[in-house]
Formats: structure tokens, C-alpha cells, sequence
């Protein structure tokens, strides 16, 4: 026979609804502070992406240049660096395979803008950030190749 002792402590193994309040309550501070903190990294994150991106689509132009003796016009768009465009005149020149395997999209889905002459330079290229309108401020600023702040 199950003696008194025994019988408290099985009612005893269980965990008490305070108990189980406070380690709910540390889990969802933990996870507030995770969220606090992991949020505007994703931003920063998807700034930095655009401007590599944009680093890499410009080193794409310039080997453009250098084979083609002239950057791609605004109309054949970065398109020309994965495949030669039509009706260009050195097509022997457009190197095999491209300037790139494929055309980035920014970390918003979108593509990355282009213009030859560029407004501010020789070209430029870039994005019009998360809200896809030109200016902005924070996630909405626009990512450049024309300044080394944005």
C-alpha cells in the first residue's frame, strides 16, 4: 500500500500555473528583445546586398565597355550583360556566355535601374529602395553607384 508520503510527492511532481506563468513571461522578454535587436539588421543587410550587387553589375559594365568599346544604351538596359543585344555592330566582341549568368533583382524584388549617360556620372545604376519610389529615408533610401554615402 501507497503510504501518505508517496502520495504527496506524486501530487507534488507537477509544475504550478505560476510557475509556468513565469517562464512564459521570460520567454516572450527574450523573444521581444531578439525581435528589437534582429529587425533593423535585416534593413542593414538588405543595403548592403544592393550595393554589392550594384559593385558587381558595374565590374559586368566596365569588361562591357572594355570588349564593346561603349557601355550598353539606356534602352538595351542591363539586359546586354547576360546576352548580346541585337543589331549591335560588334557582336564578335560580346564575350561567350555573357557578362553576367543572370540579372540581380534588389532585396526588394525589384530590378535595378539603369541609364547611359548617366545623370551623374558615365552611368548609373540603382535601386529605389524597399518602397520603390525615388528618395526616401532609411529602408526607403535609394542605393547608388554614384555616392559612397547611400
Amino acid at each position: 500500500m501507497i503510504n501518505l508520503k508517496e502520495k504527496r510527492r506524486r501530487r507534488q511532481r507537477g509544475i504550478t500555473l505560476i510557475e509556468l506563468l513565469v517562464v512564459l513571461s521570460i520567454l516572450a522578454l527574450i523573444s521581444a528583445l531578439v525581435v528589437v535587436n534582429v529587425l533593423p539588421e535585416r534593413d542593414r543587410a538588405a543595403a548592403r546586398k544592393a550595393k554589392i550587387d550594384l559593385g558587381s553589375i558595374e565590374n559586368a559594365l566596365d569588361q562591357y565597355r572594355l570588349d564593346m568599346f561603349n557601355y550598353p544604351t539606356t534602352e538595351q538596359g542591363l539586359q546586354a550583360l547576360v546576352t548580346a543585344p541585337p543589331g549591335d555592330a560588334r557582336t564578335d566582341q560580346y564575350r561567350p556566355g555573357g557578362y553576367l549568368r543572370a540579372l540581380p533583382v534588389d532585396p526588394w524584388g525589384k530590378p535595378y535601374q539603369y541609364r547611359q549617360p548617366g545623370e551623374h556620372g558615365a552611368i548609373d545604376i540603382f535601386s529605389l529602395g524597399a518602397d520603390g519610389e525615388p528618395g526616401g529615408e532609411g529602408v526607403n533610401a535609394d542605393i547608388v553607384n554614384w555616392s559612397q554615402e547611400s
